[in-house]
């Protein structure tokens, strides 16, 4: 199993528009291949039978749901926070909270990391401060593992800065959580993922043909497929202008 990559979804049943079921649904038919459950002060049972209805959902397009751990709910796949547990279980996907390097040397057997908050979040208001993108791809840079960037993520700009700065997704929760339309800005922001993580050839009038340096190798599909492929650590390489005839 391997770490999540373009946009991600964190669960909040309390804001979702139409119930928590219903909103995963419309994102994932607006492209969305991740989902990391939340809602951690649900009883186990009832968490347990939702993390069941969210996997049937995902089951439909190849996509992998997350909790927020270390119980797995009768998956395979953990999302941990940073104060622990430390070692992480053996699960076959582990991620982890990190907000600041310290906490990214700690890192062992993780497979990703999601670092925050990028922005100010409605969420978690007043939590911070904020890293920005110069604080975020520090951070990237330090990590030994993928990043999902997190953190008042909400439009398709701020999602192409995050990959700009080395991220290989975005988490989102606010944006699709409460969206009046949660397909069409899961669309959107899938998108803006897309096109930033896949940069077109453009052609010149000089007859040279350029890749914009701001945008990454392609990674991974991002909408019709599961969001899974990746090579090195999770940080892709930019391709370089090459010139006709040679």
């Amino acid at each position: 199993m391997t770490a999540p990559s373009g946009v991600v979804v964190l669960t909040d049943r309390l804001v979702a528009r139409g119930g928590l079921d219903r909103v995963v649904a419309a994102a994932v038919a607006g492209g969305v291949r991740w989902v990391v459950l939340r809602e951690k002060d649900l009883p186990r049972a009832e968490r347990a039978a939702l993390a069941a209805d969210l996997r049937a959902i995902l089951a439909d397009v190849g996509g992998t749901l997350v909790v927020a751990g270390p119980d797995p709910l009768g998956g395979d796949a953990v999302h941990l926070p940073a104060a622990g547990p430390y070692p992480p279980p053996p699960h076959q996907l582990v991620g982890r909270s990190c907000h600041n390097q310290a906490e990214l040397t700690r890192l062992t057997t993780e497979h990703y990391v999601t670092v925050s908050p990028v922005h100010p979040t409605r969420t978690k208001p007043g939590y911070g401060p904020p890293l920005g993108a110069d604080g975020l791809r520090k951070l990237i840079e330090a990590s030994p593992v993928p990043v999902l960037a997190l953190g008042g993520i909400e439009t398709p700009d701020q999602v192409t800065a995050c990959v700009q700065s080395g991220a290989t997704g975005v988490a989102v929760l606010g944006a699709l959580m409460r969206a009046e339309n949660t397909t069409e800005t899961a669309a959107t922001l899938t998108s803006a993922y897309a096109e930033a993580a896949t940069p077109e050839l453009t052609q010149t009038r000089r007859g040279v043909t350029q890749v914009p340096t701001s945008g990454l190798r392609p990674t991974v599909p991002t909408q019709g497929s599961s969001l899974t492929a990746r090579s090195g650590h999770g940080q892709p390489q930019p391709q370089t202008a090459t010139k006709e005839g040679k």
